[in-house]
């Protein structure tokens, strides 16, 4: 993933990535036919590291949805956007990243409505604040302005304060 974050998918290439990492190509062929194949392990590594254990994280704590997303929010703050990006820009010339990034777009939204939705917000209450949720994580990633990990957080909680706040 790092190869990805650093140099972008064109630098996902068996033969340098096997010299980094000190093996032949056979061996890296032993576990990827393909390059194909080893760009669709790291697409589903991502879905899987970035979405899918996120929300079982957040499942797990078995607190009211209002907690729930408080705890969402903190996660997503704790990644500094670099994989996402590079994925995004993948998702701009390749169809199958873009197919997988609308998908998680899509799950990760409707994650954030549904537990909105639990507050008790109205449906269409619950997918502005999702998106607006959404969007400025995404769109802190993608404008690259860094602030510390406190900041981060306490920014993160902010925003929960505003968005679940009801009269």
């Amino acid at each position: 993933m790092w190869v990805l974050a650093e140099r972008g998918v064109e630098a996902v290439r068996v033969e340098p990535l096997a010299n980094l990492l000190n093996v032949t190509k056979g061996s890296f062929y032993w576990h990827f036919k393909n390059r194909e194949e080893l760009l669709e392990a790291i697409l589903q590594e991502w879905v899987s590291r970035e979405t899918n254990s996120i929300i079982q994280q957040v499942e797990e704590t078995g607190d009211d949805a209002s907690t729930k997303l408080l705890h969402l929010l903190e996660l997503a703050v704790q990644d500094d956007g670099r994989v996402e990006n590079a994925i995004r820009a993948w998702a701009t010339s390749d169809p199958k990243a873009a197919v997988i990034l609308a998908q998680v777009d899509r799950h990760r939204l409707n994650y954030t409505r549904d537990l909105f939705l639990q507050v008790g917000f109205t449906s269409f209450e619950a997918i502005v604040r999702a998106r607006m949720a959404y969007y400025s994580l995404i769109g802190r990633f993608a404008v690259g302005f860094q602030i510390d990990r406190v900041e981060r957080l306490a920014e993160a909680r902010l925003q929960h304060a505003i968005l679940t706040y009801r009269d």
